[in-house]
């Protein structure tokens, strides 16, 4: 079997990444910390075990399917009681280890338009930064109407996901019309507001307005990471490090799935996938705000 030099990158950050994880532990280990370590691990309910598994499962996604990263975590994570401003911060920290991986990869395979990143990532930063912002004071003070306005958007992308099980192939068009700083604006605040959506709202716009698809992808996997870094930065200036048990349970089940995501995706069935994964979503979603409002 031939590997890719996209797929054969992210075994090699695999690899180092595993090493690293296993040196840290033997000298733990030779310290004496390990049982101490693993005492943390297992505060508030194994949540640390629980990301690991929620980031391996999205990554699976994501990989598969080129978004739904930041839509299945932040689902997840408001599922599970965690305030909205923990969860996008949360997810755009451990987001731009995975977003740069990416990136790399797609620099590395000329996938990215120089252009195309310049007019999406300097508006997308602005949003970002913007949405953070609001979600810091809004997610501290207002948690039960931010967590109810978050749920019905996440509901409101099952149903975008979902739909894509039953959308039919489109005939090539001309290039539609884009408003891309509009676009990079509004993706990046719903973002860093929301947990997630970039990869839905922008790179399905792109898609759906003719851009040539691995451009599209590879210049919006790119803004996108620019976008993430920029809401961690931010959320690390207003919150502080305050989550990092949930940061580094979806970081290492995302690296644990990313080197193997691209062979994935020729494997597994993506329209029952977008079944799947659009009514997972619309069901926790639905729990959420019924939770929410009664």
């Amino acid at each position: 079997m031939v590997i890719s030099r996209k797929v054969q990158l992210r075994l090699n950050v695999f690899f180092v990444t595993v090493a690293i994880v296993l040196i840290v532990i033997l000298s733990m280990y030779e310290l004496g910390y390990l049982d101490e370590l693993l005492t943390v691990l297992a505060e508030d309910n194994y949540i640390f075990y629980w990301m690991m598994f929620i980031g391996f499962l999205a990554e699976i996604v994501a990989g598969s399917m080129g978004m739904g990263y930041g839509v299945i975590c932040t689902t997840t994570l408001l599922f599970l009681n965690i305030p909205p401003h923990i969860v996008s911060a949360s997810i755009h920290s451990a987001e731009s280890f995975t977003t740069a991986a990416g990136s790399i990869s797609h620099v590395k395979l000329k996938n990215v338009s120089k252009s195309l990143v310049k007019k999406l990532a300097i508006p997308a930063v602005i949003g970002a930064v913007i949405g953070a912002l609001c979600l810091t004071y809004l997610g501290e003070y207002y948690a039960k109407i931010t967590k109810t306005l978050i749920a019905f958007y996440t509901l409101y992308l099952g149903f975008r996901i979902l739909s894509n099980a039953f959308k039919k192939k489109q005939s090539k068009a001309l290039k539609r019309k884009t408003n891309l700083t509009r676009l990079g604006l509004i993706g990046g605040f719903i973002d860093s507001f929301a947990g997630g959506g970039w990869g839905p709202l922008v790179t399905g716009t792109l898609i759906k307005n003719s851009f040539t698809p691995r451009f599209a992808v590879g210049s919006s996997t790119v803004a996108k990471f620019i976008l993430t870094l920029t809401a961690a930065v931010t959320f690390f200036f207003t919150l502080g490090i305050q989550h990092w048990s949930i940061i580094a349970g979806l970081l290492l089940g995302g690296i644990v799935t990313a080197p193997f995501s691209a062979m994935l995706t020729a494997k597994l069935p993506v329209k029952g996938m977008f079944v799947v994964i659009g009514l997972l979503v619309i069901i926790m979603s639905s729990i959420t705000i019924y939770k929410s409002v009664f």
